[in-house]
């Protein structure tokens, strides 16, 4: 399965987040799954690429040429794909990819979520999304789309677009 992996390119963030994909990553190359993701050498971003790559898993990323020419594409990459922008990203990730998951990551995985997720709603794809909540990250966003529910701004459940996994037996049980 390709699975796309959403997350932070940040270094400075817990190291639980880290120790979580990794696992994740581990378990997706000893299954013979595909990592479709952003391609940055930093980050869950690195660790994910990584931990797939050393597991015998293919890694595809798709990464915008601005962060090419500054130096931070990954150097475990399979399957380069180029492209001009994030929103070019996003088309692509979406394009090669059969579930979408989010691991904890800032305003560009937000972005990807709700692209994904509002794409779905309207009927360009029926794939899932699903936050993988390492640690309770996505509680206040959960919180917020709970409330955005219960007045009247998301027809029917959002839970049909975006589902919470709270533990890697969990998120597997989904995919």
């Amino acid at each position: 399965m390709n699975i796309a992996v959403y997350c932070s390119a940040n270094d400075n963030i817990d190291s639980d987040f880290f120790k979580e994909t990794e696992k994740l990553g581990r378990w997706m190359g000893e299954n013979g799954h595909t990592v479709v993701y952003g391609g940055c050498n930093i980050g869950l971003m690195e660790c994910i690429g990584r931990s797939v790559h050393d597991a015998g898993g293919r890694v595809i990323g798709v990464i915008p040429q601005i962060i090419e020419q500054g130096g931070k594409k990954s150097d475990c990459i399979d399957i380069e794909f180029p492209c001009d922008n994030l929103s070019d990203r996003k088309e692509i990730m979406m394009s090669q990819s059969e579930v979408f998951i989010a691991l904890p990551g800032g305003l560009g995985t937000l972005d990807e979520i709700f692209t994904v997720a509002a794409s779905s709603t309207i009927g360009y794809h029926h794939k899932k999304t699903i936050l993988y909540n390492i640690k309770g990250f996505w509680n206040p966003l959960i919180a917020v789309l709970d409330d955005l529910q219960s007045k009247g701004f998301i027809r029917g459940d959002y839970r049909n677009y975006i589902q919470v996994a709270d533990s890697l037996e969990e998120l597997i049980g989904l995919l």
